[in-house]
């Protein structure tokens, strides 16, 4: 039986976030990649994933599916043969970073939602990929393929989400923490305090990448990715 992997994309991602893992490790496993924009809580979207997931499988989330996978992680721990938490936080957001989600959901309300990626990009991206054009692009067609609807459920999901901190101990599988080393939204201390809490875990840094590591160095990750998931439980 061919072993699964899901992938969980982020806030205004789709599977396109993925593309270079999904082709390079499809020979190996069945890619799934989970849709994470019908529902404004992580609990519906974690119940989502679940509902079409195998009984056992291995399970990645950046940002946002972080957030997604860690709820998992609470409900159904023992279908997760491993974990892989990249470019996201245990912790709860902020009074400031919940006034800034309100202020994005106000924008993109009152019919303004194109402008939303574009003034996110210098925060989703390292330097260099930010003046890469290929990159750009696809982060702002994905937004555009998600939606000003499902982007304010996904705004709504990530404001509620809980500290996750507490339940982080509990995790036994082996579970890989992985960010970009030019992440400007989450940065390291945030990551190292995950793969402390976490008793399996390992931290790992992509040179040269910020917050959506998978598509500014494909090659890096989908490497990292395989590492994890050859290694022994």
């Amino acid at each position: 039986m061919t072993a699964t992997l899901i992938l969980l994309p982020g806030l205004l991602n789709d599977a396109r976030l993925w593309r270079h893992q999904t082709l390079a490790l499809q020979d190996r496993f069945e890619v799934l990649v989970g849709g994470l924009s019908r529902d404004d809580s992580l609990g519906a979207l974690a119940e989502r994933v679940l509902a079409v997931a195998p009984r056992r499988f291995a399970l990645a989330g950046l940002s946002m599916g972080g957030y997604v996978c860690m709820e998992i992680m609470r409900r159904s721990p023992e279908r997760v043969e491993r974990l892989a938490l990249v470019s996201t936080t245990a912790r709860p957001d902020t009074p400031e970073q919940t006034r800034r989600r309100r202020d994005a959901i106000a924008v993109a309300e009152a019919g303004a939602f194109d402008k939303i990626m574009p003034t996110m990009l210098p925060n989703l991206l390292a330097p260099a990929s930010l003046s890469n054009l290929g990159i750009t692009t696809l982060a702002k067609d994905m937004a555009r393929s998600i939606g000003k609807d499902a982007f304010v459920r996904q705004q709504i999901a990530i404001m509620g989400r809980p500290d996750s901190r507490p339940s982080l101990p509990a995790i036994s599988c082996p579970t890989l923490v992985l960010y970009g080393t030019e992440d400007q939204l989450i940065p390291l201390d945030r990551h190292q305090e995950m793969a402390d809490l976490i008793p399996s875990a390992r931290l790992r840094g992509v040179e040269r990448a910020g917050h959506l590591c998978p598509m500014e160095q494909p090659e890096a990750v989908t490497g990292l990715l395989s590492d994890w998931l050859a290694e022994a439980r």
